[in-house]
């Protein structure tokens, strides 16, 4: 008993320390965590003798770790011999804990299990290959939609387990559509020039804007960009795409587009975001299928809303009303405890389609396991989407996602995007503005 207790407060020594090494994380946007998922939440589970444990690190509370809550109840149900361990840390702070331990050579003080986002798990799999445990025993990739698989893998290798599905769709007030003269119909596969149209017209009915932007977060660019199977790097994930890309140049056009029609509610922040269309100020969103709770959060607009497929590029041949937008997926690392950490997610978020729909109906999330779509809980109809079976929707959009490599500077780019991209808006012609990025971007990323 004396061992035991030395042994768990040097745990919570070691903790305590890592914590004050990294500073406050204020994620905002919806794949980013929020400023209570710091390192100050622990769900632990009494263990008993022999039993083995796994530690997970995981962040916002109310979506991941209450996954991994419903996770842990279910496994450690079947067996006693592996105890899961939940720790909380903002996202923001997870990444500096793992840069600053792998970096040093060790994975002491790192978790046995840890999400990360896909547009990073590049960047750790490349840089530190062998950090991270190949799960090709445990799982098949094929059991995943296909767009999760790129950033999962490396070298023919797969590291990660997928988990949340990040597939966009267009939330739409359908009252507003109805009082500008168009139905459901008139803007299912659309594509944004129609969709920029339509936004004109409610406008000028109703006052309400399309939609709401913060020109500092690029996420619809990256949406237009995947629907289209491209992005800001090229196949190798490494060298900048922009230059001479034609469905950046589209993405970039059609964004300054809505802006000039005049349908664009500006926002600064998350929480003037979520206001934007909880007031009733937007007739639309289109975003990724984890907005679903905020959306609902207005009661008064049950009924009035709909979800139909992303708008594509009409210019581009390849794009299809299907992308994706965030997204994460879980990582063994390659340490003590991997066989019993490669268990757990095999067993729970590499297999089973019960869980899946318990995520579903408790906290919303869609999986990308192939499986779970067939569940009796993406077949039930949403009231508040009139009768809509939005999760059976969603679940079929998530395998018609392009696949397109991530690579390893999305974030990087998009820092210079951000800037040039004020440029174009304030004149600035589109054609420098992509020559300009890609000078920038070769000389700080190669």
């Amino acid at each position: 008993m004396k061992k035991t207790v030395s042994l768990i407060l040097a745990s919570l020594m070691l903790m305590l320390t890592l914590s004050a090494c990294s500073g406050n994380s204020g994620g905002t946007s919806g794949s980013g965590g929020s400023e209570g998922s710091k390192n100050t939440g622990t769900t632990n589970s009494g263990s008993s003798g022999g039993s083995q444990e796994v530690t997970v690190w995981a962040w916002d509370p109310n979506f991941n770790i209450a996954a991994l809550k419903l996770a842990k109840e279910r496994f450690e149900a079947k067996q006693q011999d592996i105890t899961v361990n939940i720790i909380e840390y903002a996202q923001d702070d997870i990444i500096q804990k793992l840069n600053t331990g792998l970096n040093s050579g060790t994975t002491k003080g790192l978790p046995n299990i840890v999400l990360i986002e896909d547009y990073r798990a590049q960047n750790f799999l490349q840089a530190y290959p062998d950090a991270f445990r190949d799960m090709s025993d445990v799982i098949k990739s094929d059991d995943f939609a296909e767009y999760k698989i790129g950033p999962t893998s490396y070298d023919g290798k797969q590291f990660g387990v997928p988990f949340d599905s990040g597939a966009t769709g267009l939330y739409i007030r359908t009252d507003y559509l109805e009082q500008a003269g168009y139905t459901v119909d008139d803007v299912t596969n659309i594509d944004w020039n129609q969709f920029i149209e339509v936004g004109k017209k409610i406008k000028e009915v109703t006052g309400k804007d399309m939609l709401t932007q913060d020109p500092n977060d690029l996420g619809l660019i990256r949406v237009m960009a995947q629907s289209a199977g491209s992005w800001y790097l090229k196949e190798d994930g490494k060298t900048p795409n922009i230059a001479d890309n034609p469905v950046i140049k589209e993405a970039l056009e059609t964004y300054k587009a809505m802006f000039d029609a005049n349908i664009v509610k500006m926002n600064s922040d998350w929480s003037q975001f979520l206001a934007a269309f909880n007031n009733g100020d937007v007739a639309s969103v289109p975003t990724g299928n984890w907005i679903t709770p905020s959306v609902k959060a207005e009661a008064s607009q049950s009924g009035n809303w709909a979800v139909v497929p992303i708008p594509r590029l009409g210019g581009s041949s390849s794009s299809v009303n299907a992308s994706s937008l965030g997204g994460s997926s879980w990582y063994v690392m390659n340490m003590d405890g991997q066989d019993a950490a490669a268990s757990f997610l095999a067993d729970t978020f590499g297999s089973d389609s019960e869980l899946y729909s318990d995520l579903l109906e408790q906290i919303g999330a869609i999986g990308s396991l192939k499986a779970a779509a067939s569940g009796s809980a993406y077949e039930k109809g949403d009231d508040y989407f009139g009768g809509q079976k939005i999760y059976a929707d969603f679940a079929k959009w998530t395998e018609e996602v392009p696949k397109v490599n991530y690579g390893l500077h999305t974030y990087a780019i998009e820092d210079i995007l951000v800037i040039e991209i004020q440029n174009y808006l304030n004149g600035k012609d589109v054609d420098s503005v992509m020559r300009d990025a890609q000078t920038q971007a070769e000389s700080q990323l190669q």
